[in-house]
């Protein structure tokens, strides 16, 4: 099958070298035969839920995701149908919290997110989450390890599931041992790391519901 990836805003939001998140996707995918393409959509220009079916959306500094956030209300029914349609998305850090409601910048001016989930986040006083993580993914039981680095506390709404469990680290908000979220095919975690290319085993879980998905389909 032709594996079509889309880099949110790729050429604003990269820190850490959270593109490797989609280099080892597109590794994977051809080590199993199929034809991969990598497209960034950035700035103005238009996304097709239809086109993709790997979608990955990173974080960056304050001033390169409030210029995000201007740009992304514009594509926000979009992403909401790829996200329904069971597409394959990954959001790190600033792209997980700007799925949310809202989130604080280093100055303590209230973002709001995207809004197509009820998670929020609130900032940390004179503190940040920094260091290793490890975590259990709350449906595979599968280990991860990354990195985390983030002023935020992020707070899941009633009915939202966490991605994992928090075994070493922070995760969220430090103190109810959840990490990130999962809705169908979406997850928005804090690992740095990239996730990816550090933790083979998701990597190819995720390839494993593409073709699962392009079967059914």
């Amino acid at each position: 099958m032709r594996v079509n990836i889309c880099h949110l805003y790729g050429n604003l939001l990269n820190t850490y070298g959270d593109v490797g998140n989609v280099m080892a996707f597109a590794h994977e995918a051809r080590k199993r035969g199929h034809e991969v393409s990598t497209e960034i959509v950035s700035i103005g220009d238009d996304f097709d839920h239809t086109r993709y079916n790997f979608v990955f959306f990173g974080g960056g500094q304050d001033y390169e995701q409030s210029v995000v956030q201007k740009d992304l209300a514009r594509i926000r029914d979009e992403l909401v149908k790829f996200i329904e349609n069971d597409g394959i998305f990954l959001a790190i850090c600033g792209g997980y919290q700007l799925l949310g409601q809202y989130y604080y910048d280093a100055y303590n001016n209230k973002i709001d997110g995207l809004k197509i989930f009820d998670h929020y986040t609130v900032n940390q006083e004179n503190n940040r989450f920094t260091g290793n993580i490890k975590i259990k993914d709350t449906i595979t039981g599968e280990i991860y390890e990354g990195f985390e680095n983030h002023g935020g506390m992020t707070y899941l709404a009633d009915g939202q599931e966490p991605f994992a469990s928090v075994i070493e680290g922070n995760g969220n908000n430090g103190s109810d041992q959840s990490e990130g979220f999962r809705y169908k095919n979406t997850i928005g975690t804090y690992l740095h790391g990239p996730i990816l290319a550090r933790n083979e085993n998701l990597c190819e879980e995720l390839i494993n519901q593409l073709e699962r998905g392009s079967n059914e389909n």
